[in-house]
């Protein structure tokens, strides 16, 4: 038995994956980092799709998609504030429907 685990684990990675058939490999699942997620999340909410919402909310931590979609409105204002060369601050009012400062 020893002779078998010792032959088994002396051999490379490679020779060992092709001991398993092809089905019994699991693919594996890459998980989301918090800004796919929050990327994920923002654009379900713009298109009201509730199904994608509750998905890309399962990928990480509630406080992780609190900072991705902080992240995420942060880097929106300013790219529009550069694109409308207007101040993040006036860009940021003007979404939210706030009179100027």
């Amino acid at each position: 038995m020893f002779g078998r685990l010792h032959k088994f684990l002396g051999r490379r990675p490679a020779e060992r994956s092709t001991e398993q058939p092809p089905e019994v490999r699991r693919p594996v699942k890459r998980a989301h980092n918090l800004f796919e997620a929050a990327a994920a999340y923002v654009s379900a909410c713009a298109e009201d799709d509730q199904e994608q919402i509750d998905e890309a909310s399962d990928w990480v931590s509630p406080e992780a998609l609190s900072f991705g979609v902080s992240e995420l409105a942060c880097r929106a204002v300013i790219a529009l504030a550069r694109e409308r060369d207007e101040s993040p601050q006036t860009v940021a009012r003007e979404l939210l429907g706030l009179p100027a400062a």
